[in-house]
């Protein structure tokens, strides 16, 4: 199944973040910084990482939902498949 191009560029843009986050959870660690603040950064990444990989999956959904068969195949296979990523991620 292929992912509406819009949508998965502002999950990229949300990635990108996401890994300038990381980066500077990793500078504050070189740097010794308090433990406090790089839990919150991390917690932040961790919050955008999994929004994103819901935003992915409601994407396919809303998919599933709007083009019912696609190759002959009916939707609920996909729609199995998208609730076993989705469950992944919880």
């Amino acid at each position: 199944m292929e992912l509406d191009k819009d949508e998965m560029s502002k999950v990229s843009n949300r990635l990108k973040r996401a890994q300038g986050q990381l980066a500077a959870v990793v500078r504050m660690l070189d740097e010794g910084r308090d433990c406090e603040d790089i839990v919150t950064q991390l917690s932040a990444v961790s919050r955008a990482l999994d929004r994103a990989g819901f935003a992915i999956i409601a994407s396919g959904m809303r998919q599933c939902l709007t083009q019912p068969e696609q190759d002959g195949e009916p939707a609920s296979l996909d729609v199995q498949k998208l609730e076993k990523l989705f469950l992944s991620l919880a």
